[in-house]
């Protein structure tokens, strides 16, 4: 019988692993058992960042739209709680655009609610 070799799937999730850890410092990015703690790390942070980048743009609108907001005289929440009995509903991404980019436009939507 001919010889079989073996273990070249094993090989090619070990080449995966390294190739996912290209870039990192020391012996992260050329020894299996570092590398794949050092994956083990990195993707809990990405995570976690994908996560933590929805609360920082969210937090940043929100600093955009009290400052526009407190020129026409009224608080960020006064101005919510408004456009919420109002029912109108623009999140505040769009608000915060506006704000930033076309104030007249802005000045209207306030102009409405109050």
């Amino acid at each position: 019988m001919t010889r079989v070799k073996r273990g070249t799937i094993a090989h090619k999730k070990r080449e995966k692993i390294l190739r996912y850890t290209k870039g990192f410092k020391w012996g992260r990015k050329t020894k299996e058992r570092a590398a794949k703690e050092a994956l083990l790390h990195a993707w809990t942070h990405a995570f976690q960042g994908r996560k933590q980048k929805k609360r920082d743009y969210r937090a940043l609108w929100q600093v955009k739209i009290n400052a526009a907001v407190r020129n026409e005289g009224i608080s960020y929440s006064a101005f919510i709680h408004a456009l919420k009995l109002k029912q109108i509903e623009i999140d505040r991404k769009i608000l915060a655009t506006l704000a930033e980019k076309q104030p007249e436009t802005f000045k209207k939507i306030v102009a409405a609610v109050q």
